[in-house]
């Protein structure tokens, strides 16, 4: 318990450092929570061989909550802009494939492997999209519905929780599920589409 305590203080210190350096790109001055993790890895595929894409990492919440829910860590697919924060993640999760690289290239990242990865079983995605405009959200959108398998989810977190807004970009998919986290910080919603 103690080494857990101590690890989530290292993380947050890093992600605040990261943040404060540029706050843009990281968007939130702290990982997400445990309550925001597992509401966001409940929804992996059904299909235990299916890639798990996660996008915008950071320093691993997330991505841990996803293999605590079943994902086998050697299905899961992150990419993380930040080098340092890919680092982290490669050490603590060093079955799965952490490409260090920008999300709205992620398919050219994934085909253009020794294994290519044609597509994805769902895409769990931390990024801030509020900070980015609303073409470029479209453009993201665009290659997430390219990757995904028939039927395959997108899972989207938002900091904005008034109303049932879809996300910047998700005006293509069909809503499964919103639901508002509050034990955050910030208090975020999690929105869930299907391709």
């Amino acid at each position: 318990m103690a080494k857990k305590l101590i690890a989530a203080l290292a993380d947050s210190g890093l992600f605040l450092r990261e943040w404060i350096a540029n706050p843009l790109r990281t968007g939130a001055v702290a990982p997400s929570s445990p309550k925001l993790a597992a509401a966001m890895a409940r929804w992996l595929p059904e299909n235990p061989d299916s890639h798990v894409l996660e996008l915008g990492p950071g320093t691993g919440a997330v991505t841990e909550a996803l293999i605590e829910h079943g994902l086998r860590e050697d299905r899961l697919v992150a990419i993380e802009r930040n080098p340092k924060l890919a680092t982290l993640l490669r050490h603590r999760f060093p079955r799965a494939l952490i490409i260090s690289g920008d999300a709205w290239e992620m398919v050219d990242l994934l085909r253009e492997r020794h294994e290519p990865i044609e597509s994805v079983g769902a895409v769990i995605s931390s990024l801030p999209l509020l900070n980015f405009p609303a073409e470029k959200c479209e453009q993201l959108a665009e290659s997430i519905g390219s990757i995904l398998e028939p039927k395959g989810r997108w899972v989207q977190y938002s900091y904005r929780i008034i109303g049932k807004r879809y996300p910047r970009g998700a005006s293509r998919f069909q809503l499964l599920a919103s639901k508002i986290v509050w034990m955050n910080l910030p208090p975020a919603r999690v929105h869930v589409f299907q391709k």
